[in-house]
């Protein structure tokens, strides 16, 4: 018999899509058979994959799914309060919370505190990645459940260098949402301050404005003409994943970099897949990066709010052209190393053994 697993979340968009595909790609070689679930539609809707995708909204949607598909078990990714619908629309089988991206330290602290009736009543275990701080509010706040640690999977085959056509001008990227977590004004900040040194300097923003407020929009759009770095920007929307590989290696050939100004990571799929592709970057130590990068080393690290730590770091990632091309190299080396699918498959299969699932 096959193992049968759903993975639900609330839209195909960012890390968490990114996630479940690769995920039920590999397992599905790994003789799991999966499908995925999502309360609404996203840009990511138009990723193609090879199992099934729901959109299911309604309680007769969802209940239309779990009684076609009698699935040994469900991983409900950040939405806690689906749960207990899962449980009232009449699922019985293994219940699993997975926390991806909760936002700050103290957002995730708070949501974990509201989801504790929820994961007392309704749920089996929670699967997390190795990002220390979910790890330790977990342990604090729930230490009756059930915790499996399993590091997410980044396509390492996908996500490579790309030889191409470089960019004249040097080229810092940001990719993520218009929201307070993800920093978008340091970003500004930072490019501002560094085009003293480098006039040439060029700004690509990669994000998808349906999921910005208005309010996040206009304070944008004010903060990017207060700084002067309205001619700079070149803002890219919904692109599909796998075309970025193309722009990092572009990134990379102009002599720029990715900056990442995350208050927190639950892992940093954008900031991993640059990685893969040999793109140098700057981030701040938002936590789940640090699974994959060591200061110097696979990239640099900036404290947070210091923009001017921020510039001499970004300008010896640009100058210091060793140092730059030991990074750009070492970082791919350590995802291919660390990242890849098997391991992902067979730790998840240890995890459902353990249910006595097989």
């Amino acid at each position: 018999m096959n193992l049968k697993v759903l993975f639900t979340f609330y839209v195909p968009s960012g890390g968490v899509e990114t996630l479940n595909r690769l995920r039920c790609e590999t397992l599905q070689k790994n003789g799991i058979e999966c499908h995925v679930l999502y309360l609404m539609p996203g840009f990511g809707s138009h990723n193609s994959v090879s199992f099934p995708v729901f959109i299911a909204p309604q309680d007769e949607d969802i209940k239309a799914v779990l009684d076609t598909h009698h699935y040994d078990a469900i991983i409900v990714t950040s939405d806690y309060i689906l749960m207990e619908r899962l449980r009232r629309l009449g699922y019985g089988g293994i219940l699993i919370y997975e926390s991806q991206g909760l936002g700050t330290r103290d957002e995730a602290r708070n949501l974990i505190i509201e989801s504790v009736p929820y994961l007392q009543a309704f749920c089996n275990a929670v699967l997390l990645p190795p990002t220390d701080h979910l790890l330790e509010l977990f342990i604090e706040i729930c230490p009756w459940l059930q915790r499996y640690v399993i590091p997410n999977l980044v396509d390492v085959h996908t996500f490579r260098h790309i030889p191409g056509e470089k960019p004249v001008d040097p080229v810092i990227a940001w990719v993520g949402r218009l929201e307070p977590n993800k920093n978008w004004s340091e970003y500004l900040k930072i490019a501002h301050a560094l085009r003293k040194h480098k006039s040439n300097l060029h700004l690509w923003m990669f994000h998808d404005p349906a999921l910005a407020s208005e309010e996040q929009k206009e304070r944008f759009n004010e903060e990017l003409y207060a700084l002067g770095l309205d001619d700079r920007l070149i803002v890219f929307t919904n692109i599909p994943n796998q075309t970025m590989p193309l722009y990092y290696s572009s990134i990379a050939g102009s002599g720029g970099f990715l900056l990442s100004s995350s208050v927190t990571e639950g892992f940093g799929y954008a900031v991993a897949e640059a990685v893969c592709c040999s793109c140098p970057v700057l981030s701040t130590d938002s936590d789940g990066v640090r699974s994959f990068i060591t200061h110097n080393i696979t990239g640099k690290f900036y404290p947070i709010g210091n923009v001017e730590a921020a510039v001499n770091e970004g300008l010896e990632l640009m100058d210091n052209i060793p140092l730059r091309e030991a990074i750009c190299y070492q970082g791919r080396q350590h995802m291919v190393t660390h990242f890849g699918f098997d391991q992902y498959a067979h730790s998840f299969r240890e995890m459902m053994n353990s249910f006595a699932i097989f």
